[in-house]
C-alpha cells in the first residue's frame, strides 16, 4: 500500500515540475524560480503555480486601442518626425536606433512639449495639487500606491472638493499597490462624485490566475492639457516620513504638449479594463496651448511575451550608446539581454555608472540586486550605493541622445510582468537637468570596491543566490 501511494506520489510530482518546463520554457528565469518553488515545496509550490504563475493572456478589452482617439491625437500632434527634425546631432547617426524607436511603440515622437523634472516628493506632491487645483473639466489619476495618510487626505479633500464643483475625477487604483487602502477612503471619494475602480482586485485576480500582474504606472492628467509621470505615488513615506527609509529620493515628470494625448490615451485603456466603462470623445483631447518644442516618446508595457516595449527600448539604446550610460533604479534584477548590453557598453569603453540603493525597502530584493553586482564590477561598470536615504528614482541617461523618466524599474517584474510607463526624452536642456541631478546623487552615494565587495560573506552570498532564481518573482 504504501509504496503505490509514494509511486503515486513520485509520477504526481514529476507531472507537475514537467507541466511547468512545458508552460515556461519560453521564459528561462519564471521557469527557474517556479522550479526551485515546486522542488522545495512539492505540491503547494505547483497550486501556487497555478495561481500565479499563468503567462499574461491578452484579452480584447484590455489590449484594443481606441482608433479614433487615437488617430484624432495623432493630427493634432503632427505624428510625423524626422530624425533630423530632433535636433539632435547624436540622435540622427543613430538612424537604426531612430527606426526602431518609431517602428516598434504605437505612439509617435511628439514635438510640441513642455517638460519639468521634479526632484522629491514635496516637490511632486505640491505641482500635482497645484494643477488639479485649476482643473476645469476632468481629472484623471491612476496609480499603484493610494494611502490613507495625511498626503491621501491632501488628494482626498481636493479630489473630493473639485468632484463636488462638477468635476469630472476618475481614480484608478491597483489591487495589490493600494491593497492596505482603507475602504472608508474610497467611500469618501465615491460620495462626493469621484468615479473609482480598482485595478485586478486581489480576489478576482486570485481566481483569474492574475495576482502576479500589477499596474505599476503613476499617470496624472488634468484636462487633457498636464500631464505627469515617474516613480511616486501618493504616501508619506516619498516626504521622508518612513523612519527606516529616511530621505526619498525620486523624479517625478510634468509634462504639457502632445505627449498628455498619449498619457490620457493609456489612463483610458486602464480605465476601460478596471471600470468596463469607454471614454472617448475630443474633450478629453482638447487642443492645447502649450509653446515648447520638445520632443517626447510615451512608451508603455504590459505583460505577455509580445508586450515588452520599455526594455526593449533600453536595450536598444544601451546598444546604441558610445560615451556613456547613467542609470538610477531601486531595484537592479535585470533581465539577461540588458545584463549582456550593460556588459558589453562597459567592456567596449562606454562610462556605465550605476546608482542603487544603500538602504532597501525590501531586504530580499536588495539581496537579489546584489547578486548580479560583481557581474557589473568585473565587466567594469561603476556601481555606487546611495547613503544620505533611499533612492527610488527610475532615470537612465544615454550619451547627450536620450533620457528615459518613468515608472519601470530595471528588474524583471517590472520589465515583463507589470503595466509601466516610461518618457523617452530628446531635449538637450531636459538631458542636462537630469544628468545634474544624477552627479549630485553621487556625492551621496558610495562607489563600490570591487576587491571589498569580493570579500562580503560567504552566508550573504548564499542568500543572494537564492534570491536571484527567486527574483523573477519578487
Amino acid at each position: 500500500m504504501w509504496s503505490i501511494l509514494l509511486t503515486s506520489a513520485l509520477v504526481v510530482y514529476i507531472v507537475q515540475i514537467a507541466a511547468v518546463f512545458i508552460m515556461e520554457h519560453r521564459r528561462p528565469a519564471q521557469l527557474t524560480a517556479w522550479l526551485l518553488i515546486v522542488f522545495a515545496c512539492p505540491f503547494i509550490g505547483f497550486i501556487a503555480y497555478l495561481l500565479l504563475g499563468k503567462d499574461y493572456v491578452k484579452r480584447k478589452r484590455i489590449e484594443r486601442f481606441k482608433e479614433e482617439t487615437v488617430r484624432y491625437a495623432n493630427e493634432i500632434s503632427e505624428k510625423s518626425i524626422s530624425a533630423e527634425q530632433l535636433g539632435n546631432e547624436q540622435f540622427i547617426i543613430q538612424e537604426k536606433l531612430y527606426t526602431m524607436l518609431t517602428g516598434l511603440v504605437p505612439f509617435p515622437i511628439t514635438r510640441n512639449n513642455e517638460t519639468r523634472i521634479l526632484t522629491n516628493g514635496h516637490e511632486t506632491f505640491e505641482a500635482i495639487l497645484g494643477q488639479l487645483e485649476l482643473a476645469e473639466h476632468h481629472i484623471h489619476m491612476d496609480y499603484y500606491t493610494i494611502r490613507d495618510d495625511d498626503v491621501g487626505k491632501r488628494f482626498l479633500e481636493v479630489l473630493t472638493r473639485k468632484a463636488r464643483e462638477g468635476i469630472e475625477v476618475r481614480v484608478v487604483y491597483d489591487g495589490i499597490g493600494s491593497m492596505h487602502l482603507s475602504d472608508a477612503y474610497v467611500e469618501d471619494l465615491r460620495r462626493a462624485g469621484v468615479q473609482t475602480s480598482c485595478f485586478l482586485p486581489p480576489r478576482i485576480a486570485l481566481f483569474d490566475r492574475k495576482l502576479n500582474y500589477r499596474n505599476h504606472r503613476k499617470i496624472v492628467v488634468v484636462d487633457g492639457k498636464v500631464g505627469f509621470v515617474g516613480g511616486i505615488n501618493i504616501g508619506d513615506e516619498y516626504l521622508g516620513k518612513n523612519q527606516k527609509l529616511g530621505f526619498w529620493r525620486d523624479t517625478h515628470l510634468q509634462l504639457m504638449g502632445d505627449s498628455v494625448y498619449y498619457l490620457q490615451e493609456i489612463f483610458m485603456n486602464d480605465w476601460a479594463f478596471a471600470a468596463s466603462e469607454e471614454l472617448s470623445g475630443q474633450v478629453y483631447m482638447p487642443k492645447h496651448t502649450a509653446k515648447g518644442n520638445e520632443h517626447v516618446l510615451i512608451v508603455s508595457s504590459k505583460p505577455g511575451q509580445h508586450n515588452h516595449q520599455i526594455v526593449e527600448v533600453m536595450f536598444a539604446a544601451i546598444n546604441a550608446a558610445s560615451s556613456r550610460i547613467y542609470i538610477a533604479t531601486p531595484y537592479f534584477i535585470p533581465d539577461p539581454s540588458l545584463m549582456m548590453g550593460l556588459r558589453t557598453a562597459a567592456l567596449g569603453g562606454v562610462d556605465v555608472r550605476l546608482i542603487i540603493p544603500g538602504i532597501g525597502d525590501s531586504k530580499l530584493v536588495l539581496l537579489a540586486t546584489l547578486s548580479y553586482i560583481q557581474e557589473m564590477l568585473d565587466a567594469g561598470v561603476k556601481v555606487y550605493r546611495y547613503q544620505k536615504g533611499f533612492i527610488h528614482a527610475k532615470v537612465m541617461i544615454v550619451d547627450q541622445m536620450l533620457a528615459t523618466v518613468g515608472t519601470a524599474n530595471v528588474d524583471m517584474r517590472s520589465l515583463l510582468s507589470n503595466f509601466e510607463l516610461n518618457a523617452v526624452l530628446f531635449d538637450q536642456g531636459t538631458i542636462k537637468r537630469l544628468e545634474a541631478d544624477f552627479i549630485e546623487d553621487l556625492k551621496h552615494s558610495r562607489e563600490l570596491d570591487q576587491r571589498e565587495f569580493i570579500r562580503r560573506p560567504y552566508r550573504q552570498k548564499l542568500a543572494e543566490a537564492l534570491f536571484r532564481m527567486l527574483s523573477p518573482l519578487l
